[in-house]
């Protein structure tokens, strides 16, 4: 009687056990495994199903065995996984692409309208005792920046900048994108966005969001030349990957307040935070929570488990990438 193929699930990732005539092997936590354990848990796996943060690199690859056939991630970018070494090796690697796309739009959004209006800043100061002791606010105090009508650039013109994008029209904003090539989506109506340099781009934009993958061309593309270019009232948001920013160059600029304010969803050494990054009231912070929304989430679980199953009946997984 043949062997049910053992499918890897590298956290306890709800829904994505849900793959009838395989042995599922699960890991009991949220949280990452130490390396020893997660060598033990792939061994003889035909699957590796793995989150954003999971290094899939030769050693787990090599823990795996010739039985593995496909790795596929919990997330739409790859760049935990080496591609190359599973293309050399033909494993299979299958994303969520069309899942993330909504939820971290609307993330963008929520950091924008918190980097312009100062709501982190806000909310320290009405949960502290300063609050109750001063009274109202000042006249001038938590001053933000209106953002009706102004321009947003948007670098990196896939489905999760589209959607930032269009979010834009709601508040009378213009568009400009840039990227490699050219997006009639985007210069067609509703947008109407005009393609321009980085540099061009970033210079003439009052809001600025990231969403191109991190390869290495775009990783470190935004370092303190680029910086230099934007607006001193401008809003950075970076919800892409975040090495294609340099970080140090970042938090010298918001320190400085040669930037108004930027929010950010991903790190240069993730999950390490910049210490500076941590101590500037101009800079809004979240852990990497772009796909976050119990209605995305769900919906990523179902496509790991359509792409795994796919691969298990021998058929083409409808999200490959390698």
């Amino acid at each position: 009687m043949p062997t049910e193929p053992i499918v890897a699930v590298c956290r306890n990732m709800p829904g994505v056990i849900a793959l009838p005539g395989a042995n599922i092997r699960q890991a009991p936590g949220e949280r990452a495994l130490p390396r020893d354990q997660l060598k033990a848990l792939v061994q003889g796996a035909s699957i590796l199903i793995t989150w954003v943060s999971e290094k899939i690199d030769r050693e787990i690859l090599d823990a795996a065995g010739p039985s593995l056939r496909a790795v596929c991630n919990f997330a739409v970018g790859t760049d935990n996984i080496d591609l190359s070494l599973c293309r050399e090796r033909g494993i299979v690697v299958t994303n969520t692409p069309h899942a993330v796309t909504e939820g971290t739009a609307n993330l963008a959004w929520a950091l924008i309208l918190a980097c312009a209006r100062r709501l982190v800043e806000a909310d320290r100061y009405a949960r502290s005792d300063t609050y109750p002791a001063n009274g109202p606010f000042g006249p001038s105090d938590f001053m933000g920046m209106d953002i009706t009508g102004k321009t947003l650039c948007i670098v990196g013109a896939g489905r999760i900048g589209y959607a930032t994008a269009l979010r834009g029209i709601g508040f009378g904003m213009r568009t400009t994108y840039v990227a490699r090539t050219q997006h009639i989506d985007f210069e067609l109506a509703p947008l109407s966005a005009r393609r321009l340099s980085l540099d061009e781009g970033l210079a003439t934009a009052d809001i600025i969001s990231v969403h191109t993958p991190l390869t290495p061309q775009t990783r470190g593309m935004i370092g303190s030349r680029e910086l230099s270019l934007l607006k001193p009232t401008a809003i950075f948001i970076n919800t892409a990957r975040g090495p294609i920013v340099q970080e140090e160059a970042l938090a010298t600029a918001l320190q400085q307040r040669k930037i108004w304010s930027a929010g950010l969803d991903v790190f240069e050494k993730e999950p390490v935070v910049h210490p500076l990054l941590r101590t500037l009231d101009n800079c809004v912070l979240a852990p990497h929570i772009g796909s976050a929304e119990f209605k995305y989430r769900a919906l990523m679980a179902q496509m790991v488990c359509e792409n795994a199953a796919a691969v298990l009946a021998g058929t083409e997984p409808p999200n490959r990438v390698v």
